[in-house]
């Protein structure tokens, strides 16, 4: 592996999780401790780490949001496979909670024009998109609007699930892991989001494989809450292994996006 490949792959690491030692990061690629502190000093001079005793954490806090217009953009297509398997789990006359984020306006696209069911957002985009839908009944919870991001966050946002029951929850996450589990950018986002679970008998996330061993600024719920993950990572992730211990059933779609540590 060439040096720029390698540099390539901390960096993506760095992003994933925050943080990486010296020392891992040498066992791993195979190579000296003065290589990798080479490649750590080449990534802080190009603004991708930041060097910290014994290794580097990334440049970007667990709390920065990537704007939501930004998110859709990224893993374009793996996100439409996962929407798309999302929705293929869906049955006539069931009632699902649909959770703000890019992958689940996917699924939201992706439901078929003659399946009836009732669906619960708030969401303002996945709203608009499941009022093409003519056999979708939409409920959207009240709450105020976060600019950008067209979510509903607040009291009237979490109340809106205090009496009611879905059949299935949706959830798109910031992260996954299996010490830190569901984990989301914002404190507002991740307060509905932990109503939006708790009105669900079925609780369904839907993440792509750069989330998956992402840890954000605030747990949402614990990884074993949760019933299927389902996601484009590759079998042979770390990550997705704890995960299956926990009990957690995962779904792949192809093409897997291989593991790279």
């Amino acid at each position: 592996m060439d040096s720029k490949t390698r540099r390539g792959i901390i960096a993506e690491r760095l992003r994933r999780e925050g943080e990486a030692s010296i020392a891992e990061l040498a066992t791993h690629f195979g190579t000296s401790e003065m290589t990798i502190r080479r490649d750590l000093d080449l990534l802080e001079i190009e603004g991708l780490a930041r060097r910290a005793r014994g290794g580097a954490i990334s440049v970007q806090g667990r709390g920065f949001e990537p704007p939501v217009l930004q998110r859709s953009t990224e893993q374009a297509e793996a996100k439409r496979r996962i929407g798309a398997a999302g929705a293929a789990t869906l049955r006539n006359n069931e009632t699902i909670v649909l959770d703000v984020g890019s992958t689940t306006h996917e699924l939201a696209r992706a439901i078929p024009e003659t399946l009836s069911i009732t669906a619960i957002t708030s969401s303002l985009l996945i709203a608009t998109e499941l009022a093409t839908k003519p056999l979708v009944r939409t409920i959207v919870t009240g709450g105020v609007v976060r600019h950008g991001e067209m979510s509903l966050v607040g009291t009237r946002a979490i109340r809106s699930f205090d009496d009611l029951h879905s059949d299935a929850v949706f959830l798109g996450v910031a992260g996954i892991s299996d010490e830190a589990g569901l984990t989301e950018y914002n404190l507002d986002d991740a307060d509905v989001k932990r109503a939006a679970l708790a009105s669900g008998r079925r609780k369904v996330v839907l993440a792509d494989a750069t989330k998956i061993g992402r840890v954000a600024l605030v747990t949402v719920a614990p990884a074993h809450t949760i019933d299927v993950l389902i996601t484009n990572a590759s079998p042979r992730n770390e990550t997705i292994e704890r995960l299956r211990e926990q009990d957690v059933e995962v779904i792949h779609v192809e093409p897997f996006e291989e593991e790279s540590r």
